[in-house]
C-alpha cells in the first residue's frame, strides 16, 4: 500500500460547536484536571513519605496514581487549551503521539488493576503465603510487564496506523486523536485494520475484565469463611478496586468491544476514561481506606509542626 500523506494536520471538533458550552466545560474540566494533579500527587507523596512503600498494595496504588496523572495529561491539557480556540488543530506527528499516548498508559493502567486484584486474592485467600508470593521481587517483574505490555499494545495500534494513507478531509469529530475516529480519515479501505485495532483492544479489555471479575468472586466467596471484621475490611479495601474497575472498563468496553464504527456519545463516554476515573481513582481509594487516611493525617500533622518550629 502506497503511504501518500496530504495531510500535515488534523482537526479536531471538540466537546462542543457552542462557545458558551465550552466556556463552562473549560471551567469544569480545568477543576477536574486540578483534582487530578493534586489528589494523585498526594497518594504518591503519602505513599512514599507514610512507610506504606513496602506494602504490595500501596505500591501499585502509587504507580497507579502516577500512571493516572500521565494518562489524563495526555489528553487533558489540549482538550481545555481548544475548548478557548478558534481551530482545534493538532500536527500529524502529534496526534501519532497522542494515540500512542492513550493506548500506552490507558493499557497500562488496566494491566496495573488487574495486578492490583491478584494482589487483594493473594492477600485474602492466602494470607499465610502472602509475604512469600508479592516479595518485593515479584511486585517489581509485574510492575515491568504492565509497562511492557502497554508499550506493546500501543505500539501495534500506532503501527497499523501510520502505514495508512491520509489525503483529505483532516476533521476528526472527537477532542483527541484515537483509533477509530482516525481511521474514517484514511482515504483506503480500513475494515482489516478496524478489525485487528478492535481485536487488539477487545482482547486486552475482555480479558482483564474476565480475570477481575473472576478474582473478585473468589475473594468474596472466600470472604464467608472469616470473621465480621476481617470481612469489613477486605470488603473495604476491595469495593473500593470494584468501584474503579466498573467506572474505567464499562465505557473502555462501550468504546473498544465493537466493531470499526464511531458514534456521537463517544466523546462524552471517553471523557469518562480519560478524566473522570483519574479524578475519582484518589477520592474512592482514600475514603475508603483507613491506613491511607491515617497516613495522610500524620504527614500533614508533621508538615504542621515543621512550619511551626520553623516560624518559632
Amino acid at each position: 500500500m502506497e503511504n501518500m500523506n496530504n495531510v500535515t494536520e488534523f482537526v479536531f471538533w471538540g466537546l462542543s460547536q457552542n462557545p458558551e458550552v465550552e466556556e463552562i466545560c473549560f471551567v469544569v474540566f480545568t477543576f477536574f484536571y486540578t483534582i487530578i494533579l493534586l489528589g494523585n500527587l498526594l497518594i504518591i507523596t503519602t505513599v512514599c513519605t507514610g512507610n506504606l512503600f513496602n506494602s504490595p498494595m500501596y505500591f501499585f496504588l502509587n504507580y497507579l496514581s502516577f500512571v493516572d496523572i500521565c494518562y489524563s495529561s495526555v489528553t487533558a491539557p489540549k482538550m481545555i487549551a481548544d475548548l478557548l480556540a478558534f481551530q482545534k488543530s493538532i500536527s500529524y506527528a502529534g496526534c501519532m503521539m497522542q494515540l500512542f499516548g492513550v493506548h500506552f498508559f490507558g493499557c497500562t493502567e488496566i494491566f496495573i488493576l488487574t495486578v492490583m486484584a491478584y494482589d487483594r486474592y493473594v492477600a485474602i485467600c492466602r494470607p499465610l503465603h502472602y509475604m512469600t508470593i508479592m516479595d518485593r521481587g515479584r511486585c517489581n517483574k509485574m510492575l515491568v510487564g504492565t509497562w511492557v505490555g502497554g508499550f506493546i499494545h500501543s505500539i501495534i495500534q500506532v503501527a497499523l496506523v501510520v502505514q495508512l494513507p491520509f489525503c483529505g478531509p483532516n476533521e476528526i469529530d472527537h477532542y483527541f486523536c484515537d483509533v477509530h475516529p482516525v481511521l474514517k480519515l484514511a482515504c483506503t479501505d480500513t475494515y482489516v485494520v478496524g478489525a485487528v485495532v478492535t481485536a487488539n483492544s477487545g482482547a486486552i479489555a475482555l480479558g482483564s475484565f474476565v480475570i477481575l471479575l473472576i478474582s473478585y468472586t473468589v475473594i468474596l466467596v472466600s470472604l464467608r469463611k472469616q470473621s465480621a471484621e476481617g470481612r469489613h475490611k477486605a470488603l473495604s479495601t476491595c469495593g473500593s478496586h470494584i468501584a474503579v474497575v466498573i467506572i474505567f472498563f464499562g465505557p473502555c468496553t462501550f468504546m473498544y468491544m465493537r466493531p470499526h464504527t464511531t458514534f456521537s456519545e463517544d466523546k462524552m463516554v471517553a471523557v469518562f476514561y480519560t478524566i473522570v476515573t483519574p479524578m475519582l481513582n484518589p477520592l474512592i481509594y482514600t475514603l475508603r481506606n483507613a491506613e491511607v487516611k491515617n497516613a495522610m493525617k500524620k504527614l500533614w500533622t508533621r508538615k504542621i509542626f515543621l512550619q511551626k518550629q520553623l516560624v518559632q
